[in-house]
């Protein structure tokens, strides 16, 4: 078994189908952003407000090398930016959660704890900013993708049973 890095914009579903796949699988999963947060005992928001994102990005970068050099056989979600990590590929199969950026809001605003959700998002704040950002990466995405996976209709148990068929040629 690779590791599995899951790769999309913040709201897509990453985390829940992360805690999907776990069920279907053997997999264990991991986190980058709850890595960071526990190596800075703050919340990723405090961090972007108190350090500035290039301060995040460096600690992105950090876990990006020790996921490298430790870590295998394990499902890995990622933040929305963790994508453009150099060493990605060598960590294992990208797979990238794909969805118009309005069904992610509609993702999100349906939550029953929207309100929460939206406030650990920073980047989330201004939305015509959010969009540009959306658009900005989607070429990015799909460039270091392995695997697409379209998520806009699909639960997190469709989409964690699709994942795994998928990945099952990179074994």
């Amino acid at each position: 078994m690779k590791n599995i890095i899951l790769i999309g914009f913040m709201g897509v579903g990453k985390g829940s189908i992360a805690r999907e796949i776990v069920k279907q699988s053997e997999y264990v999963a991991l986190d980058t952003d709850d890595i960071i947060e526990s190596m800075e005992n703050r919340t990723v928001k405090e961090i972007f407000e108190q350090e500035g994102e290039d301060y995040f990005r460096a600690l992105e970068k950090k876990v990006s090398q020790w996921l490298d050099k430790s870590v295998k056989n394990t499902l890995i979600s990622t933040g929305g930016g963790f994508y453009k990590q150099k060493n990605l590929k060598d960590i294992g199969v990208v797979v990238f959660l794909s969805s118009p950026f309005e069904k992610i809001l509609q993702r999100i605003n349906e939550h029953p704890n929207a309100e929460k959700k939206l406030k650990k998002r920073p980047l989330l704040s201004d939305l015509q900013k959010a969009q540009r950002l959306y658009d900005d990466r989607l070429p990015e995405y799909l460039k270091v993708a392995d695997i697409i996976i379209d998520v806009a209709d699909k639960s997190a148990e469709e989409s964690a049973k699709e994942i795994l068929k998928k990945v099952k040629k990179y074994a």
